[in-house]
Parts: structure tokens; C-alpha cells; sequence
């Protein structure tokens, strides 16, 4: 759908051309032509006969052919021009600037369908409308400055606002980041971020593509396309960050299930993001922090050496370091000996590495070759270098460059000054090298780069379930929740796990079902949401006596309906839900259990289908890991067979797209075994 007369066109018209460089049509003719743009140039203004010195012809219909419109006029007059232009002129790329479409109202939206309609009529491509425009090497498309550095091996960045994009890049120029393109897709109405991934991914070119994508997005319409293309992308070796804004939880419906109380549509926008391998970001100055060191060779390890000629710098750096998971490994040995022999007195080296205010260009060089030669234990090397104000610092931001083009670890600049420092910042930039102003905004970026997870390979194993089981069940049920024979027949056609148990509405066959199970038994209410609020749950049964006695007091309970037995097992509680998202599909999540999910709120959530691989992921990501794998004497819970039982929930939802909210909570979990206690299924067609 993305075409070469909108990406690489041999003509441009800019329909609404203007001498007012205030105004979107003047801005983006003189972006066009103060650009690399090497084609025809045309202007259509019905009030001049030159535009910034270009011929303005009158009226569309005076063109002559041309590729690509950029469109900058009042919304009712867009459709009729780019119904000329397709018809007539053979124009196949089209950027609308214009606002008044379908962020404004009904008629706004029936004309930009009608406009869609028409483009898609002649195979062509849309940016817009209501944007800022696109920018690439080829040509200035965007009304907006500043204009960024481009580079083929720039950033290539795409954004659903364009006032946004453009206070994203004016962070970027001033830490040095190159752009390669920049695509503002206003209302997507047929061009949209995840058509643009996909136009990415299809034409990556591992020698000339740009391996840096960011995106900023306030939508994600289509999830399986978004996390198609990105996760491909970085499969082929790029780097993806992103900003996702709108999804608070205060967005999500009120939902009757743990699994419903806690699946937000952030929670889906956070598991696409993971199983897509995208550093998430939660601000501009995160995603162009993120940006700068994804210009820098990857980190392979978490050890990292911080050079310093500051203490309190280095002091943050390393909290923000420390809290993220990273290690600041202490630096000892000859090796560290003989390089603090040339220092000053009252250097250290021990990590991080003082070399004091007074420290030279010489000094840091000398601690740049070491850390990359000597000491085997660094992965990388953050370099904090302001200035005291004693001298200008152009030769330590020079080492330090040249330092950057020669080393095999990675360094990473943090230059803490700006106002006395400005030019010696300027020139390192200039240089085609970024830095970091803030150690810890970059210390709790590089730990969160850090510890995103890859991709998994496209096709992964899933464990087998019955099919023709499940569907049965789901295919015979009405919507709202299954009964527990219902729910038992669903877990045993997909190889969960369960405690035995039996339900019933009568006190002689609740007695005979204890026999056949067997003592101690779990009593339970069946009815009843929240079992533990009404008294419904009993541990410890241990004789009849005591079956009869509960049967008849909880069968009294309200909206109690029936009484349900099972065998009392031992082991720590945890839990694993799964709630269908609109657009996401189903999120499955996993934590502990009972009454702590409410308490504590530790979940993960991964998007159905999910590999043994990512379940065990997501359980050792969880706050609450250590208690899993067993403290203070606790047994632990086998980690592989929760992380089966994660795996087996998300191809149950899969396989039953009607399952609307599911609960299995708790499941009891030791290191022999994890079964399923309490369950609850709602379906919802």
C-alpha cells in the first residue's frame, strides 16, 4: 500500500502553497525546497503567479502529471482536488496537512472515508490527514522544525501526533541523535503505525535500513500486525522503543474476576510491547534517552565501570544502576594498581573510578584502555565529565570521541554540564556522536534496555490440548459463567492439573463424595464471587460429622446454590488468569495467589499464545519470585510446571476465543506439583 510515488517521487505539488512561512502550505514549500528534494517542485494558489518563486498554477486542474500532492487547504475543498489528481494528473502519493476530518465530526469522517476511498482507488498512498507531514532523505514533506540531522542510518520514526514528534526530535538533535525518517500520521486514515512497521520490515535492507526505530502511539488498531512486524524487525537485528499514551487503568471496564480486575488495556499495551522485544518508554525524554544508546554497540553483560571526576554523579549513577538489576563490580588487582600509579593522589579505581576534578584528557584516556583491555569483568563504561569550570574540556570530549570509534566495549557520555560547556558539546555532536545530559535518567534507561527480552523465534512449541473437548464444551454453552462440570471437563481437555472434587446440592451426597475423595477436603460454596467474604471455605474437614454440619450452614449462604468438596492439598497458593482484551486478543497472567493477588497485585502478563520459554519469563519477573522459589524453610513451587500450566491456560483461550475471563485461584503449587483448586470460566460470545 505504501507506494514510490510517496516515498520517492519524481514530482511534488504542493496544493495550497503559500508565501506565508507561518502558515502549514508556506512552511512545508519552503522545507520542500530547501530540501534534498532533486524533482519538479509545482504550487497550486489561485491568488499568485509565483509561490517562493515557483509557478503557481490556478487550479489543479492547470497541472501538469505529478506523483505526490501535498495538500494544504480547507477540508471541503481536499476531496474534490484529490479526486482530480487520481483521475487526471497520476498522482499516487498524497500528504493532507488539513484538519476538519474525522477528529472533528461525523461529516469530517464520511469525507475523509470518501478521500480514502479515492486514493485506494488508484493503489495510492495516504499520510494524514489532520498531520504534520513525513520527512525523509529523499525530500522535506512536514510543515514542522526544527528540521533534524538526516542520515541513512539515522532514526527512523513514526508518530501519531505531530506536535508531539516534533518536541520528541528537538530532544533528539540536542543529544545528537540522527533522523532518517520521520512519518506524522495525524488520523491513519488508511496509512497508520502499523502499516508503516510493516512497509519497514518488508523492505529491511540488513546493509543500508536503519536498525533504530522509534515510535510514539496512542492507538495500536491492529495488535497482530503491530507485533508481527516489530518483533521481525528486531529479529533482523533493530532496536525498537516506543511511547504508548492513553492507556491508564482508569480506561478499563469494571470487570467480576481477579483476572478482570487486573487486566487493563495498559496491562495488554505492556505484554504486546514484551513479547515483542520494544523497550517501552513513558516520556519524551526516556524514548530520546533510549534513542542515544541504541546508537551505541549493544551491551552484552551487566557489569558496568563508571569513570567519574565527580563523586555524587557517580553515587546516583550507581543507585539508578543497582536499582535496574545492573552490577558495579569492584575493580581490584595489578592491573588496578598500576593504573591508579597514574593517577593523581587520591584517585580510585576501585569502581567507580574517581580521577577527580583535576583529572586530564591523558588520565581518561588511559582509564578507557584499561576498562576495555584489563579488566575482563566490565561489559561497559559510563563516563561522567562536566566541567569544574577550571578549563575548557574540548580534550577530554576529543578522547572520548575518539575513544568511541576504537573501543570494543561500549561507552557512554554523560556530560552533567551545558551552559559554560556548550561548544565543546557542539563539537562532539558535530562529530556524529550523542550523550546523555542526566546519569540518572541514562542509568534507569540502560537497565530497562537491558533487561526488555528478545523476541521469541516466530514458530514455538505449545503444548498439545483436546480440541474437540474443549469445543464441544464452549460450542453447548450458553454465555455467562460455566457450572463446575463445565469448568473440570475444560481443564482436563487441556491437560491442567486438577484437585479431585465433587459438587452438589444435597447433604447425603455431599457425605458420600467425602468418602470417595478421601479426608482432610476443602469445603466451598458454589455462587458465591468472593468464597472467603461469606464464610464459604473450609479447611481441615477431617470427618462426616463435620461435612454434615458445614453442608448445612453453607447451603444457606447467599446465592449459594450448591456445595463443592475437594482434596486438601498442600503447597504455596498461586495464580493464573487469562481476560480477552478487545483487539489484543486474550492477556494471561500469573502471581501469587488467594488473598494475596488483590494485596499485592504482582502479576505478569503475556499475550495467548504463550511459549514455556516466555511463561518462565514472565514468573521470574514477577516482585514476588523469591517466595516462589521457596524462603525460610518454605518448599518451593515447580517452576517448569506452573510455567506448563501459564503455557496450557493460553492455548485453552486460544483455541476458545469465548473464553472472556478466566481464574484459576489458587492453584497450589510445591515441588512435586501445581493443581488447580478454585476455577471460574465466563464465557461471553
Amino acid at each position: 500500500m505504501i507506494n514510490d510515488k510517496l516515498l520517492k517521487p519524481n514530482s511534488i505539488v504542493v496544493v495550497g502553497g503559500s508565501d506565508d512561512v507561518y502558515k502549514p502550505g508556506g512552511a512545508v514549500l519552503r522545507n520542500l525546497i530547501e530540501s534534498d528534494f532533486k524533482g519538479n517542485i509545482y504550487v497550486v494558489n489561485p491568488k499568485a503567479d509565483t509561490v517562493q518563486g515557483i509557478k503557481s498554477y490556478k487550479t489543479v486542474e492547470e497541472l501538469p502529471q505529478t506523483d505526490c500532492a501535498i495538500i494544504a487547504i480547507a477540508a471541503k475543498y481536499c476531496l474534490e482536488a484529490v479526486q482530480v489528481l487520481t483521475k487526471d494528473k497520476g498522482t499516487g502519493g498524497f500528504i493532507i496537512l488539513s484538519a476538519g476530518f474525522s477528529e472533528e465530526n461525523k461529516e469530517g469522517a464520511e469525507l475523509e472515508r470518501k478521500i480514502v476511498e479515492t486514493i485506494n482507488s488508484v493503489n495510492g498512498s495516504l499520510i494524514g490527514p489532520n498531520c504534520t507531514g513525513m520527512l525523509t532523505t529523499h525530500y522535506n514533506g512536514a510543515f514542522t522544525s526544527p528540521v533534524p540531522r538526516l542520515d541513512p542510518k539515522g532514526v527512523d520514526f513514526i508518530s501519531g501526533s505531530g506536535a508531539t514528534a516534533i518536541f520528541i526530535i528537538d530532544n533528539g538533535i540536542r543529544k545528537g541523535v540522527k533522523f532518517n525518517s520521520v512519518f506524522a500520521v495525524g488520523n491513519s486514515a488508511q496509512l497508520g503505525v502499523e502499516e508503516l512497521l510493516e512497509h519497514l520490515d518488508e523492505t529491511f535492507d540488513p546493509e543500508k535500513s536503519s536498525r533504530i526505530k522509534l515510535l510514539y502511539v496512542e492507538s495500536i488498531n491492529k495488535p497482530d500486525k503491530f507485533l508481527k512486524h516489530s518483533a521481525s524487525l528486531i529479529r533482523k537485528g533493530c532496536r525498537i522503543a516506543a511511547i504508548k499514551s492513553g492507556s491508564s487503568a482508569a480506561g478499563s471496564r469494571a470487570a467480576s474476576s481477579h483476572t478482570g480486575a487486573l487486566a487493563s488495556p495498559d496491562i495488554a499495551v505492556e505484554a504486546l510491547f514484551r513479547k515483542a522485544g520494544i523497550v517501552r518508554c513513558h516520556g519524551r525524554e526516556e524514548l530520546m534517552t533510549t534513542a542515544a544508546i541504541f546508537t551505541y554497540p549493544e551491551l552484552k553483560g551487566r557489569n558496568i565501570a563508571i569513570v567519574t571526576h565527580a563523586g555524587g554523579p557517580a553515587v546516583m549513577l550507581t543507585d539508578a544502576l543497582s536499582n535496574g538489576q545492573m552490577e558495579i563490580p569492584h575493580i581490584e588487582g595489578p592491573k588496578a594498581q598500576e593504573l591508579l600509579s597514574q593517577l593523581f593522589g587520591g584517585s580510585s579505581v576501585g569502581n567507580p573510578i574517581d580521577f577527580l576534578a583535576t583529572g586530564t584528557a591523558e588520565q581518561l584516556g588511559l582509564i578507557l584502555d584499561a576498562c576495555n583491555n584489563d579488566f575482563n569483568e566490565i561489559d561497559g563504561i559510563a563516563v561522567i565529565f562536566g566541567s569544574p569550570g577550571l578549563a575548557p574540556v574540548f580534550e577530554p570530549y576529543r578522547v572520548l570521541s575518539e575513544k568511541l570509534d576504537t573501543t570494543k566495549k561500549p561507552i557512554f557520555p554523560i556530560f552533567p554540564s551545558f551552559e559554560i560547556v556548550q561548544e565543546e558539546i557542539k563539537e562532539f555532536v558535530n562529530k556524529g556522536k550523542t550523550y546523555f545530559p542526566d546519569e540518572v535518567i541514562f542509568g534507569t534507561t540502560l537497565a530497562k534496555i537491558f533487561n526488555t527480552p528478545k523476541p521469541l523465534p516466530e514458530n514455538i512449541k505449545l503444548p498439545e490440548v483436546d480440541v474437540q473437548r474443549i469445543r464441544k464444551v464452549v460450542d453447548n454453552s450458553p454465555n455467562g459463567y460455566l457450572n463446575p462440570e463445565q469448568i473440570h471437563e475444560l481443564l482436563d481437555a487441556a491437560g491442567i492439573p486438577r484437585s479431585k472434587e465433587g459438587v452438589t446440592d444435597n447433604e447425603e451426597t455431599c457425605v458420600k463424595l467425602a468418602r470417595e475423595i478421601g479426608f482432610p477436603l476443602v469445603m466451598k460454596v458454589v455462587g458465591p464471587v468472593h468464597k472467603s467474604d461469606v464464610g464459604g471455605v473450609v479447611l481441615n474437614v477431617m470427618d462426616e460429622e463435620t461435612v454434615r454440619k458445614e453442608f448445612k450452614r453453607m447451603i444457606q449462604i447467599k446465592d449459594t446454590y450448591a456445595i463443592m468438596l475437594a482434596e486438601q492439598l498442600k503447597g504455596t497458593e498461586i495464580f493464573i488468569g487469562a481476560k480477552r482484551e478487545d483487539k489484543f486478543g486474550h492477556m494471561v497472567l500469573c502471581g501469587l495467589g488467594g488473598i494475596f493477588i488483590e494485596v499485592l497485585k504482582d502479576v505478569k502478563a503475556g499475550l495467548a499464545p504463550i511459549s514455556n520459554i516466555e511463561a518462565l519469563e514472565m514468573i521470574k519477573s514477577l516482585k514476588s519470585y523469591k517466595i516462589i522459589q521457596g524462603v525460610r524453610g518454605q518448599e518451593p513451587v515447580n517452576e517448569n510446571e506452573f510455567a506448563e500450566l501459564v503455557s496450557r491456560v493460553s492455548v485453552l483461550v486460544k483455541t476458545a476465543p469465548e473464553i472472556f475471563e478466566m481464574d484459576l485461584n489458587p492453584l497450589l503449587g510445591n515441588s512435586k506439583y501445581v493443581k488447580a483448586v478454585d476455577a471460574r470460566i465466563r464465557i461471553e460470545k
